[in-house]
């Protein structure tokens, strides 16, 4: 089965849904489609004599969508009625049955660690209440109070005790960038209600190369984010257990695989799982600036003297502006919300902008909090402790509450990098819809998470984690480019957008996004240039290297729909003479099907021609040219031809079933449709039903597959075909024949 797709400028911003993959026939097409019509009604049998010919009643039922059957906890099996089957309480899987021990086994740890897979219709209920929300999409930046100070900090102590004087100048500028970003991002959700991030934004009022820009600089961010926070993460630990230093990469890569796993369970699971750390962070940090200002009280708020540094760098303009972008990481993630829009419940855009409302707010009071108590108790950064851990033993000792703080902020951080999970995958599944990604991306999960994505961006953050020995330090010059560079963008476009649209209270929006921009364009010049040997080159070419990767994809993408498209002069038409179904189309072998013969141990008697009946089972994914093509193949042989569907939803049904009438109902079709998002697994248990109605039948199942020039482009497009031929190697008389089609 094909897996092309037709997009737009004017498809939805949202997120592709369970049927995003059937290609939408535009006019000529549906014009072209009557006009393959008519020719076969020229050269080939009659539609009913098609369906006379078939020697199974292709009527299997139906997996009922609306079923409200729950597996046992911890199973992924649901209890559907398998199609055709005599006993209605036999369990279905959604997959292809596993071949090999090796195969079972990770069956087996797939049931227990995701859990049972969801309807599509459950997609709706697996959203986002605005105090789940906070945490989970709040997570990555409110946990980055615990780096950003000290990232800041860090630079400023480079010129001694005159470098210190300017944490607050410098502080202020980032919570002026904080308030400014986040009223931006607040204009974003109202202009883009259906989800805006800077994908979207960018590319649809700056042009596709500049989205494409902005989605590269999200998606190097997003991948940080996940290796920045698990480090932070793993050095508040060994800032408590310092015996524990040794094992930093085999902590790291463990909780990399948590989040894995907690993320495949799906939105609402993962939000449960990961909401109590972030709440338990922000009462820590409330607890110790509360603390800290107390004690700062008693001693008449006079700062504590600051410990001799060594001096390597003079007080000036560009150190403060390399203290500035270092100190503006506390805010990355704040772009978080206004991408995941769609993932809140109903009404999706105002629960989304007060919960960044409420998240803005902690995160100023938080950044502001901490570098006032820096300040006033003269700490500066070491290597073997961080800042807040230092700010903690002066204000708790070394008690339980120290302990909480910096298991806290410890769980905060090692867990902030799922505000990536939800975003990473979310922009890639849009990429993917727009055809700059591989189509794979695009498929929602058992759990309606997009799988793919998740797991593409784990073993990204793992490699990142690992090449740099998961030192927060190292990453840090890697971090703000890509984050202020998609901000730089996004504010940019909004900018535009207001000035096109110039709708009530238009300047004022306009004016915040070009605050917004602005300062995000400082941040992003001044930490590409002054940490650019520090690492931050890496973080440029993986842009420009994932700009390079999607424009080629898009190229491959769009020559394959053209290849595909229905056209007049490539299908033949009344009136035409090239190309199209000619005169094999002719009535099919309409002879009962023979009884079923005798088999000996060793396989089927069915050396003699004569002793063999036929059905032939089309698997389409669209009415494109490889579609048309394969129906050709198959009705060409003169052997009764069932076409098949797997349909994702009843929208697609119903829409797959308008076309086929547009063409003239030649064959008979058959719409399965699949309420677990899966293809392959129902196409498997329809074959399988098929033969258990008619053993004697030897069931030829023909797909369209497409070819490519170039090997590494056979991995953008799905291989069904293998699937099949494994799922079922173990059933007599089965067939699996693929119809080429070259682009």
């Amino acid at each position: 089965m094909t897996d092309t797709h037709q997009s737009g400028a004017g498809e939805s911003a949202g997120p592709p849904g369970p049927a995003a993959r059937l290609t939408e026939l535009d006019a000529e097409q549906l014009d072209v489609l009557r006009g393959v019509g008519r020719a076969w009604g020229r050269v080939s049998a009659s539609p009913q004599e098609w369906r006379r010919a078939l020697p199974v009643d292709p009527d299997l039922g139906a997996f009922p969508p609306a079923a409200q059957l729950r597996p046992a906890r911890f199973e992924r099996l649901v209890p559907l009625s398998p199609l055709g089957a005599a006993s209605p309480g036999e369990q279905v899987d959604t997959q292809e049955p596993a071949a090999g021990r090796l195969g079972r086994a990770g069956a087996w740890l797939r049931r227990h660690v995701l859990g049972v897979p969801l309807r599509s219709s459950a997609l709706v209920s697996e959203r986002m209440r605005k105090l789940v929300a906070l945490p989970v999409l709040s997570a990555d930046a409110l946990s980055s109070v615990a780096y950003g100070p000290e990232a800041m900090l860090t630079v400023l102590v480079l010129a001694g005790t005159a470098g210190t004087a300017y944490s607050f100048p410098v502080s202020g500028a980032i919570v002026l960038l904080m308030v400014a970003v986040g009223l931006s991002y607040r204009q974003t959700i109202r202009a883009y209600p259906h989800g805006g991030g800077s994908y979207i934004v960018a590319g649809a009022n700056l042009g596709p190369v500049a989205g494409l820009v902005a989605a590269a600089g999200l998606m190097t961010d997003y991948v940080l984010t996940v290796a920045v926070s698990i480090a932070s993460g793993v050095a508040a630990i060994t800032s408590a257990l310092p015996a524990l230093a040794p094992d930093t990469l085999v902590i790291g890569v463990a909780v990399i695989v948590l989040l894995l796993a907690g993320n495949l369970r799906g939105i609402r699971q993962a939000g449960a799982l990961f909401a109590a750390p972030t709440y338990a962070f922000i009462a820590a940090m409330f607890a110790l600036i509360v603390a800290g200002l107390v004690d700062a009280a008693g001693q008449d708020f006079r700062p504590r003297p600051t410990p001799a540094v060594t001096v390597t760098e003079s007080a000036g303009l560009y150190l403060i502006m390399r203290a500035f972008s270092s100190g503006a990481t506390a805010m990355t993630g704040i772009e978080a919300i206004s991408n995941a829009v769609p993932a809140f419940k109903p009404v999706e855009w105002r629960q989304a902008r007060t919960t960044l409302t409420w998240m803005v707010g902690l995160l100023i009071a938080m950044f502001a909090g901490i570098v006032v108590l820096i300040h006033l108790a003269g700490v500066v950064p070491r290597g073997a402790e961080t800042i807040l851990s230092q700010l903690a033993h002066l204000s708790f000792g070394s008690g339980w509450v120290y302990v909480f703080v910096q298991a806290a902020t410890a769980a905060v951080l090692l867990l902030a990098a799922n505000t990536a999970y939800n975003d990473f995958p979310r922009v890639l599944s849009l990429l993917a819809r727009d055809s700059y990604a591989p189509r794979v991306f695009m498929r929602l999960g058992d759990r309606l998470a997009y799988s793919n994505g998740i797991i593409l961006l784990s073993v990204a953050a793992a490699l990142v984690y690992v090449a740099f020995d998961g030192r927060t330090a190292a990453l840090i010059p890697l971090y703000a480019v890509g984050v202020f560079l998609a901000f730089t963008l996004s504010q940019s476009g909004m900018v535009v957008h207001w000035w096109r649209l110039r709708d009530r209270h238009w300047r004022k929006s306009l004016l915040f996004n070009a605050l917004g921009g602005l300062l995000s364009a400082i941040v992003f010049l001044t930490a590409g240039i002054s940490k650019f040997t520090e690492g931050a080159w890496v973080a440029i070419v993986a842009v420009g290297l994932f700009l390079l990767v999607t424009l080629r994809i898009n190229h491959h993408y769009t020559a394959v729909r053209e290849s595909l498209r229905l056209r007049p002069q490539t299908v033949e038409l009344p009136g035409h003479t090239t190309g199209g179904p000619g005169p094999a189309l002719c009535a099919p072998d309409s002879s009962p099907a023979a009884p079923a013969r005798s088999v000996s141990e060793g396989g089927e008697n069915e050396e003699v021609p004569g002793e063999i009946r036929h059905l032939s089972v089309v698997a389409i994914a669209s009415l494109d040219l490889a579609g048309m093509r394969a129906l050709a193949y198959a009705a060409s042989l003169r052997q009764p031809v069932l076409a098949l569907h797997i349909s994702l939803t009843d929208q697609e049904a119903e829409r797959v079933r308008g076309y086929w009438t547009l063409w003239g109902d030649h064959l008979p079709l058959e719409i399965v449709v699949s309420p677990y998002r899966a293809t392959v697994a129902p196409l498997v248990h329809y074959i399988e039903a098929l033969h258990r109605q008619h053993p004697e039948l030897t069931l030829t199942v023909i797909l369209p597959e497409i070819i490519t020039r170039h090997r590494r482009h056979q991995l953008l497009h799905s291989r069904t075909a293998p699937r099949l031929r494994r799922a079922l190697r173990s059933v007599p008389k089965i067939v699996i024949t693929t119809v080429p089609f070259h682009v």
